[in-house]
């Protein structure tokens, strides 16, 4: 994330990108700049933090990857959701419901 747009609470990347590849397979470049487009550029998932969460991902089995040419022809790692990152994004958002709720509800009686 820049330092000059929002920051992420913790885990909440990992989310965002689970949802971002629901959709398809994409490389690590595509995954922060749909991050960035879906948020209206208020979220910038910066390199620094985009790579050791898909690795980290990618260890705990919830995206593959596999290597492929982007769109410019360039050599790209392509990720994609397995079945139990499907499963963690439902959990995943799940909580985060709950967690917005909370949240709403202590901003709307403070």
């Amino acid at each position: 994330m820049s330092a000059t747009k929002s920051e992420l609470l913790q885990g909440t990347l990992d989310l965002l990108i689970l949802k971002t590849l629901a959709a398809g397979a994409l490389h690590g470049y595509a995954i922060a700049q749909r991050i960035q487009q879906r948020s209206d550029d208020v979220l910038v998932v910066e390199e620094g933090s985009l790579y050791p969460c898909l690795y980290r991902m990618e260890e705990k089995g919830w995206i593959s990857a596999e290597w492929g040419r982007s769109d410019n022809n360039r050599r790209a790692k392509f990720y994609s959701l397995t079945r139990a990152g499907r499963k963690q994004l439902e959990e995943e958002t799940v909580l985060w419901e709950r967690i917005c709720r909370a949240i709403t509800l202590v901003l709307e009686t403070a």
